[in-house]
């Protein structure tokens, strides 16, 4: 049994001397398989720092422009109505301006059939009345001028009460006469 142990000695020698540089080989290959994972792990890691930074800078650049966009869209938004709202102001205006008048021309209307003089009326009056008097008192003047030293004291007198009165009491319509039945 000794030669039989021997010669499976022998033969599991020359199995292990055979296997031998096969398990070095894998040993071998799984180091150098895990040294890469780690190799490859730290440059992710060196270069993940670089890349992280990287995108939030490309992170703040398109966080930049679209705020720009969003102003620009918002200033554009902002004139649009800025527009509309003056042109709805000033077409209310005009709206309120004619209705103004039309309101004005019926109270004109109304007050003119009531019998109620307008504006317009009382200034024509008002300048008439001051042509009238200047008239009175331009040809009162000159008459009395002319008249005083042919008449005597006593009607110079007489006549200055009758102009002075006359001046300060306006003429009168005389009424209207009643129809008498027959």
């Amino acid at each position: 049994m000794v030669t039989k142990t021997r010669k499976s000695g022998t033969a599991s020698t020359a199995a292990s001397a055979t296997a031998s540089p096969l398990s070095g080989a894998i040993k071998d290959s799984a180091q150098q398989i895990w040294l890469a994972g780690l190799g490859a792990f730290s440059k992710a890691q060196a270069e993940g720092g670089k890349a992280f930074e990287t995108l939030v800078k490309e992170g703040l650049s398109i966080q930049r422009k679209t705020q720009a966009v969003a102003e620009e869209r918002l200033n554009e938004a902002t004139q649009r109505m800025t527009n509309m709202a003056s042109d709805i102001g000033s077409k209310a205006a005009g709206q309120w301006d004619k209705l103004e008048n039309i309101f004005e021309d019926r109270v004109a209307k109304a007050l003119n059939k009531l019998g109620v003089p307008s504006a317009r009326d009382i200034e024509a009056l008002i300048e008439r009345i001051d042509a009238l008097s200047a008239a009175v008192a331009g040809e009162g003047g000159k008459t009395v001028k002319a008249a005083a030293p042919r008449k005597a004291a006593a009607p110079k007198a007489a006549a200055k009460t009758a102009t002075k009165t006359a001046a300060a009491k306006p003429a009168r319509k005389a009424p209207a006469r009643a129809k008498k039945a027959a």
